[in-house]
């Protein structure tokens, strides 16, 4: 783990020193569900997350509090720079074209129980309506099973219904099979509507749903005896600071 974290230090050295924040949002979520697998069925999460575009690419970060009705307590995070092609001057595609951005992409996720380091490519799309679009393939340096692949997207795609404004919002995540984990697949969206604005508040205030679709939860195979496919709805508040 200590080499990992080194070669990861490493490659952040090499972001310029007058490396500068362009834009950030910080926001806390508060969900509430009962049909979750793995664990106890009925949870509340209460989210911390923090995004940021930089000059030299863009950063995302959240980490994650949950609280079972059995009593137990967890707690998760994930952080995911990503190094921009385009503002590093090593490659930059032509102006108003599919593909925005192309990115040195890498994910630390961080647990009770492990620790995994990804890494690989990712892409930034252009299409109509998006705020964002991003696709991200990894190779996972996994912390006490096998390594393997993940394919990621993440979107945000804002609308309006009666003067009232609404956005819906994700991650697709695909993990490949290995011979101690079965191929898994996490469909995590969100459809929110923003009642701060409604409110007339300066701050984004989102009340909606999130809806989580998992296949073989963390990999581990779906049986009779112990079901892990989960189909899940959560309540959700979020604030944004």
């Amino acid at each position: 783990m200590k080499i990992k974290l080194l070669a990861l230090g490493a490659l952040f050295l090499t972001i310029p020193v007058q490396a500068k924040i362009l834009w950030q949002d910080v926001s806390v979520t508060y969900l509430y569900g009962e049909n979750y697998r793995v664990g106890d069925n009925r949870r509340e999460v209460l989210t911390f997350e923090h995004a940021a575009g930089a000059s030299w690419g863009d950063s995302f970060f959240f980490l994650d509090h949950l609280r079972s009705r059995d009593g137990s307590r967890e707690n998760y995070a994930e952080w995911s720079p990503r190094l921009s092609g385009c503002k590093l001057g090593i490659y930059c595609p032509e102006d108003d074209g599919l593909i925005k951005d192309v990115l040195f992409a890498n994910t630390v996720e961080m647990s009770q129980q492990a620790t995994h380091f990804l890494h690989g490519l990712g892409v930034d799309l252009n299409l109509q309506g998006f705020t964002y679009l991003k696709l991200n393939t990894y190779r996972r340096n996994n912390d006490g099973v096998e390594d393997n692949w993940q394919l990621t997207a993440t979107w945000a795609y804002p609308f309006a219904i009666a003067e009232q404004s609404f956005l819906y919002d994700g991650f697709l995540d695909w993990f490949s099979s290995t011979e101690d984990q079965r191929a898994s697949l996490n469909w995590t969206s969100q459809l929110k509507w923003n009642a701060g604005q409604a409110m007339g508040l300066d701050n984004r205030l989102y009340l909606g749903i999130e809806y989580v679709y998992w296949r073989n939860k963390f990999g581990i195979a779906d049986t009779l005896g112990f079901p892990t496919h989960e189909s899940n709805v959560n309540l959700l508040v979020k604030f944004h600071f």
